[in-house]
């Protein structure tokens, strides 16, 4: 049966002839209302104008929010700007500047109990989990300076325990800075007896604000860096927005005369001051805090002169030198000091001198009796400080931001 149905001849198809169709349209096929809905649910130039069906799926997001969504959206953004760790504390020391440093780095300070017992015991306590963060802490060793050193040490300490990753002290003010060498027999050296303090405790790394001397960045080991910065770029453009005469930098000692030069070199390179004179005071000391004798090693006669130091304490020196560079014919002069501890008769002495204007900067927090002194100009260090905590955390250069 096989065989027989094989050989059984196959009947042709018949053939199709394809006639060509001139001008004719292609009309689409209408789509479906089910097909029509996806596409214009789906197709971002129609949801333009039609709002998408938020129960749709396949529907794209809709990328207009509300305030309140526009606002929960920066936070998230905020929080994950600072997601790598950073955490802001700070001491009883100078808090109108920790509060100023962390507004300009958009971040909360951290919640922590620095206080004192009855007897006068310091007592420090965290109440956030910092396991694991870069850890800054705000603290400059001012008046009333033990305290303030030793509410920085046991919270170095309390951060360690607590497996901080990194420890990091922001010293505006270094106390005992002055006393960094041995000047008569019997005496320590206590700026190395506080560095070496700050190190036991297990401090990873030191910025710090016009130190009295730059030695001092010696006294701590090779395993914690310093990073000393220079107050001075602050007064620059204070100084340089003045129609000074004949401008000299003044060093009220010997031991200036490298911060007066960059403070010249600071003005000519931002400001074109090319014609900037120095000169030098040479002071001989009684005692401590008592000036026997100064003479001036430059000329100032006809010129506006800028006195500039690293810090006032009770301002016995700076009113002395104005008193000499008036005497020999200046015009004018100013002052400029990092670090204004006006003790004593500091601030009555400037508010009495021949000062025209005394500028220092929030290192050590203010008080209303210098606010209501006319010759005292207060100016901020905290975007100095803000700008290298935050190179330090996005691991940049601090050098770039004195260039």
């Amino acid at each position: 049966l096989t065989k027989r149905i094989s050989e059984q001849p196959k009947a042709p198809l018949p053939a199709v002839v394809l006639e060509p169709v001139e001008d004719a349209a292609v009309v689409p096929s209408k789509p479906s209302r089910q097909e029509e809905e996806a596409v214009v649910a789906t197709s971002p130039a129609s949801s333009k104008t039609k709002k998408a069906d938020p129960s749709d799926p396949h529907a794209e997001p809709c990328t207009t929010m509300s305030p309140e969504e526009a606002r929960l959206e920066a936070a998230t953004l905020k929080a994950k700007k600072h997601g790598g760790g950073l955490k802001l504390f700070s001491g009883n020391g100078n808090m109108g500047l920790s509060l100023e440093i962390a507004k300009l780095l958009g971040v909360n300070l951290g919640r922590a109990t620095v206080s004192s017992f009855a007897d006068g015991e310091i007592n420090v306590m965290i109440h956030e989990n910092v396991r694991g963060k870069d850890v800054y802490i705000i603290q400059p060793t001012c008046p009333p300076v033990n305290n303030n050193l030793m509410e920085l040490l046991l919270m170095v300490s309390c951060l360690n325990r607590a497996s901080a990753r990194r420890v990091t002290v922001v010293i505006p003010y270094y106390g005992y800075a002055r006393q960094d060498r041995k000047m008569t027999a019997r005496v320590p050296i206590s700026a190395a007896d506080c560095a070496r303090l700050l190190e036991s405790m297990g401090v990873d790394r030191v910025i710090a604000v016009d130190l009295h001397c730059g030695q001092i960045q010696g006294f701590f080991g090779p395993r914690v860096p310093v990073d000393n910065l220079e107050g001075g770029i602050v007064g620059i453009d204070h100084f340089g927005g003045k129609d000074l005469h004949n401008p000299v930098i003044v060093s009220p000692d010997a031991g200036g005369v490298y911060r007066a030069k960059k403070f010249k070199e600071g003005l000519a390179y931002k400001y074109g001051w090319e014609d900037v004179g120095i000169a030098m005071i040479i002071k001989q000391r009684a005692r401590a805090g008592t000036v026997d004798q100064m003479d001036l090693v430059g000329d100032v006669k006809d010129c506006d002169c800028i006195i500039v130091d690293d810090m006032i304490d009770t301002a016995g020196t700076l009113c002395k030198a104005a008193d000499v560079l008036v005497a020999k014919g200046a015009r004018r002069v100013f002052a400029f000091a990092s670090h204004g501890l006006l003790s004593g008769p500091g601030n009555e002495r400037i508010a009495n001198s021949k000062l025209e204007e005394c500028v220092i900067l929030n290192t050590i927090p203010s008080t209303p009796q210098r606010s209501a002194n006319e010759k005292l100009v207060e100016l901020s260090v905290g975007p100095l400080l803000a700008q290298t905590i935050f190179n330090i955390h996005a691991k940049r250069s601090i050098s770039a931001l004195f260039k």
